[in-house]
């Protein structure tokens, strides 16, 4: 059971069903269950992905003086998780309001309040920081200061940028320049995510970096073997919203790398794990347990990586 300590946001999430993008204007609609309200957040997603896979899981995170304040550490202990480091700051919790279609598509609008103003005790940190095996630094500021105590601690750091244009993207370069494990999206890369590799390997000298592509499937590259190769994706179920899809795959991969130090199979277990999640609503939800995982992976992955 691998130790892992993450700092990331949490917010109050709503979904919303759609028929079609673009949205054609219309006074009033009735999409009858297709509103809900859940607590989320990449923090959140990841700490809940990786309790459910059987880690020991601490969440760092600030959470907001309102209703929804109250309701989160609840959360929290309803799941299994303690809510011991999560501090509480003025005003309102982070919110984010997630358009869906029939087809998957969506579209993210995030409310971080004054999140990004803010700073969590760098103290409490320190106490949480000893006794865990791996560090996810998720990339919102106040886990910005916990990158060098983290580096200086010899602790291993994973991290995932999103959606970046370039290397030099001046909000996430201290994370990229931080961490063993890192996670990009390909949206926005000013290069195809296989050339950009040897640039990351130069500026970072990063371990492991992982490029999501959607439903292209995903990019590993292993920089000890050399490694950059494509993996395709899987569909487990029916897809219904891909909200969180990037978070499950991330999620997966620390949980099966930590505990084989196997990136080939971590990558397969990781693309499976984020494929099931696909087929529910929100971003904290549908997440395989470990064992649910393991049974999956002996019914579709190659019988060479299990």
């Amino acid at each position: 059971m691998t130790r892992i300590l993450i700092s990331g946001l949490i917010n109050i999430e709503t979904t919303l069903r759609i028929d079609q993008f673009p949205i054609p204007y219309f006074p009033v609609a009735y999409p009858f269950n297709g509103v809900n309200t859940t607590i989320s957040g990449v923090g959140f997603n990841i700490a809940k992905a990786l309790h459910k896979l059987s880690n020991t899981v601490m969440l760092v995170s600030l959470i907001g003086s309102d209703t929804f304040g109250t309701l989160i550490p609840e959360e929290l202990k309803k799941i299994g998780m303690t809510p011991d480091y999560l501090r509480k700051m003025p005003g309102q919790n982070p919110q984010s309001v997630i358009l869906y279609d029939a087809d998957g598509n969506r579209q993210i609008h995030v409310d971080l309040k004054n999140i990004q103003d803010l700073h969590y005790p760098v103290q409490d940190f320190e106490q949480a920081l000893m006794n865990n095996d791996v560090i996810v630094l998720c990339n919102i500021n106040f886990s910005r200061p916990f990158l060098e105590l983290s580096k200086n601690a010899g602790k291993m750091i994973a991290t995932d940028v999103h959606a970046i244009q370039d290397l030099n993207d001046p909000y996430n370069i201290d994370f990229m320049r931080a961490a063993d494990i890192l996670f990009l999206s390909h949206e926005r890369l000013f290069v195809s995510p296989q050339e950009i590799i040897p640039h990351i390997w130069q500026q970072f000298q990063t371990k492991i970096c992982v490029i999501g592509m959607g439903k292209s499937g995903t990019l590993l590259a292993y920089k000890p073997d050399k490694f950059i190769g494509h993996y395709p994706s899987v569909i487990s179920r029916p897809i219904v919203n891909t909200i969180g899809a990037g978070d499950a795959l991330f999620s997966a991969f620390i949980d099966s790398f930590a505990k084989t130090s196997d990136p080939y199979l971590a990558i397969q277990k990781a693309i499976l794990f984020a494929s099931y999640k696909i087929g529910s609503t929100g971003a904290a939800e549908g997440f395989l347990s470990e064992q649910e995982l393991d049974d999956l992976s002996k019914k579709i992955l190659p019988v060479a990586h299990l």
